[in-house]
């Protein structure tokens, strides 16, 4: 069965989306993006955790976004960008 998103922009219509690429290894840095909702952070921290003891080749750094309601600002992007192998955003209530 092909897995189906919904994309929470719009609710009407489910949209079918290819997945994202995955990384070819765990190994780099992972950057862990709390969006700022409840227990997202306690979620990521047990998650970095939990990929460090797994895959000890693997760093692991959290960044946050001020607020859940925007984007994350546009340095914030560009420092995850550039610095990451890959990035876990994480959502909690």
């Amino acid at each position: 069965m092909t897995p189906v998103f919904v994309d929470p922009t719009h609710e009407q219509t489910a949209l079918r989306r290819p997945l994202a690429p995955r990384p070819a290894s765990f190994r780099g840095l992972a950057t862990m993006l709390d969006i700022s909702k409840p227990r997202g952070d306690v979620f990521l921290a047990q998650l970095a955790e939990r990929l460090v003891a797994s895959f000890p080749e693997l760093a692991v750094r959290t960044r946050a976004k001020p607020t859940y309601t925007r984007l994350a600002p546009a340095e914030l992007r560009e420092e995850i960008r550039s610095a990451s192998a890959f990035v876990v955003e994480a959502l909690a209530d």
